[in-house]
């Protein structure tokens, strides 16, 4: 009796063991047919998108004005109460706010080009340890505003005699102190329309600064690279390098320069995830290498 138990309950395991094991095949069987099915409709929208990308590529070389603008909003609030396991600090509590803010409007023409661009990089925080009383205030952590704008005056299709006046400084606090303004000429050469290369060997970098004789303003080279490109469905990507050359020799040196990068993924209208990081080097202000980054929800003009 005993074996004839055993034997049925072997014997029900192995047919469920069939049974899905057949359900599992023809899942998969379905799901093949199903990608076989999409995968001309795929195809078929793959070539539409890059020739409605083909022609939004050949409708940015007319003349006229282009403008865009787009934002990463981060929010991060950490808290606990009366956590035991934290011990001091099992009621402490942090909150940390951020935003970003990049526009432009540039106006194309056959015989010249105005571009202008803003960006702002704003990040406050607020710590509050187990074993303090009053609750602190929000400090800034992040805090840069640049301005520029390049007007060039083509001589061929691809380079331009140009003038450029650039502005950075910060807005919550130090405003103006420092803040550097770069006025100066010479040459851009845009080698495709969403990529410009600025030289400029006769550019004085005015900088303000209040009681400080670190600060000194001189004159040299500007240099300038910013590309915005599309990498995959989705994702885009802009570099931004400006760089102040000094021709007055002097310690610290009075060299600055600034790289940004901003990635952006697109989930829906123009709704996604953004990043954006940044490094800076100026022995005027420290001898080290800066950074700053912001990472959040974004959203795209």
């Amino acid at each position: 009796m005993k074996n004839l138990v055993t034997l049925i309950i072997f014997l029900f395991i192995g047919s469920y063991s069939v049974v899905a094991q057949e359900n599992l095949e023809d899942l998969k069987a379905k799901k093949a047919a199903l990608e076989a099915k999409a995968a001309p409709i795929s195809k078929e929208a793959n070539a539409l998108k890059a020739e409605i990308d083909g022609l939004n590529k050949k409708i940015a070389e007319f003349p006229g004005w282009y403008k865009g603008a787009s934002g990463i909003l981060g929010a991060n609030f950490l808290g606990r109460g009366d956590w035991f396991a934290a011990g001091d600090l099992r009621n402490s509590k942090a909150s940390s706010v951020s935003g970003t803010f990049t526009g432009f409007i540039n106006r194309l023409d056959n015989k010249y080009f105005w571009r202008n661009a803003a960006g702002l990089n704003l990040g406050w925080q607020k710590l509050r340890l187990g074993t303090e009383n009053e609750d602190p205030k929000f400090e800034p952590v992040a805090d840069v505003l640049n301005i520029n704008s390049l007007f060039g005056y083509k001589i061929s299709s691809k380079l331009a005699a140009s003038a450029l006046g650039e502005y950075r400084t910060s807005v919550i606090k130090n405003f103006n102190n420092p803040g550097y303004l770069d006025m100066g000429l010479g040459f851009t050469y845009t080698p495709i329309n969403n990529m410009v290369f600025v030289f400029h060997p006769l550019n004085y970098n005015f900088i303000f600064a209040k009681e400080s004789n670190e600060f000194k303003s001189s004159l040299g080279c500007k240099i300038v690279g910013d590309y915005t490109t599309h990498i995959v469905n989705g994702l885009n990507w802009r570099t931004n390098l400006t760089g102040f050359l000094s021709y007055k020799n002097n310690d610290p040196s009075l060299h600055n320069g600034t790289w940004t990068n901003w990635f952006g993924f697109n989930i829906w209208n123009g709704i996604g995830v953004g990043v954006e990081v940044g490094l800076r080097y100026s022995e005027q202000e420290i001898k080290k290498m800066q950074n700053y980054y912001t990472i959040g929800l974004s959203y795209k003009i």
